[in-house]
């Protein structure tokens, strides 16, 4: 999904609009995902993500302030070894 910024620029000749286009980094090269994006990813429901974020060994939770994110890699890694979550 792309998204776009909207500038307004005061010129000589008026009020001009600008848009920038901005790219969505695709969730395979992002080093964090938002608990949303784990789940869309990796197919699992949101709720068992968070549980699995709140024990106390998960290797893949970041911080954030009072923000969890998922470290993509080690949560990859994660699911790859399980055969039951």
């Amino acid at each position: 999904m792309n998204f776009c910024s909207v500038f307004f620029i005061l010129s000589r000749k008026g009020l001009i609009k600008v848009y920038i286009a901005h790219e969505k980094v695709p969730i395979y090269l992002k080093m964090t995902l938002t608990i949303k994006e784990a789940a869309e990813y990796s197919n699992i429901r949101i709720k068992k993500i968070e549980s699995m974020l709140r024990e106390p060994n998960c290797s893949f939770v970041l911080y954030v302030g009072t923000k969890k994110l998922v470290k993509r890699s080690e949560f990859e890694e994660f699911v790859r070894k399980k055969l039951i979550i």
